[in-house]
């Protein structure tokens, strides 16, 4: 398909299926965490995605290398990941996944803090300090205030997420400013897998038992967002990447808290507070704010 300049009605439903999806992840790996202890559930699933994300990537011959300078990064990034979801997986043993969607989705906030320092041309704008402002507002409101704590650790695992969404945000900075920016996106995709896997599964063995009550249906569950949410959804969402503008595609991330929210309280049944409701709607806000771009001038 042509690069397009905008996105179109089926991009459109392409980025809210993949928000779908990834709100509707936090809600499995929850669910999961019954079963299989936190740690190695986000080993193992790194190591089942990486096979058909491999394989995709091979039949559709896209370009895979290590010798093109982007080893050493790709390592930095795998180990990043690994550390990303081992503070998530946990987390959600701790915490709610309405409060986890919001602190972890947080990840542009972090970017545009760091892009600032690091990135030439992405300076911020008066428009962008009103959203980063508006944002971490919203994050202390949410942070201080947990009027229904899923356990007695939740304040901890509200700040392993938020500690998750800065190495997201580290990922994405190493991937612009290093010799990883000319792998491409699914060769960084592997190196994240790749890594994690290594790392997470033989760590893991440092939690206590690494099968909790593991039962067929959480066996596919596990299935599912190993196979479809990380394996397919993202090699789907590297695919509108390339075809459409990543400035529009910006624009729908806070859907993804939304959803995770929705379904927390769908699904698990989570309380959602009215000060939990009013930092999603200023993290999201603050959100838009921060990837809007200046118009160019002709």
């Amino acid at each position: 398909m042509d690069k397009k300049d905008r996105i179109d009605a089926f991009g459109a439903t392409l980025l809210i299926c993949f928000s779908v999806l990834l709100g509707l992840n936090q809600v499995l790996i929850k669910l999961v965490n019954a079963g299989l202890s936190p740690v190695f559930q986000a080993g193992l699933r790194s190591v089942v995605a990486f096979v058909p994300v491999l394989l995709f990537a091979l039949l559709t011959r896209k370009r895979l290398s290590i010798t093109d300078g982007s080893l050493i990064p790709g390592m930095f990034c795998g180990l990043f990941f690994a550390v990303e979801f081992l503070l998530l997986f946990l987390a959600l043993d701790y915490t709610t996944v309405a409060r986890a969607s919001v602190f972890f989705y947080t990840m542009p906030f972090w970017v545009a803090l760091a892009a600032h320092f690091l990135i030439p041309g992405e300076r911020l704008t008066a428009i962008r300090i009103a959203g980063l402002t508006l944002a971490f507002a919203g994050i202390a409101w949410a942070l201080l205030t947990d009027d229904h704590p899923a356990s007695e650790l939740a304040f901890y695992g509200d700040i392993a997420c938020i500690v998750a969404a800065i190495l997201w945000a580290g990922i994405v900075l190493l991937a612009s400013t290093t010799g990883l920016a000319k792998s491409s996106p699914i060769m960084q995709l592997l190196y994240q897998l790749a890594v994690s896997g290594i790392i997470l599964v033989p760590v893991s063995f440092l939690f206590g038992d690494i099968v909790r009550d593991l039962t067929p249906g959480l066996s596919a569950i596990f299935a599912f967002q190993a196979i479809v949410v990380v394996g397919f959804a993202f090699v789907v969402w590297f695919w509108v990447l390339s075809v459409y503008p990543a400035s529009d595609m910006a624009s729908f991330g806070f859907l993804t808290p939304l959803f995770g929210v929705i379904f927390g309280w769908l699904i698990l049944d989570e309380q959602i507070s009215t000060a939990l409701a009013g930092a999603l709607l200023m993290v999201s806000v603050g959100i838009v704010m921060i990837n809007r771009k200046p118009k160019q001038r002709n």
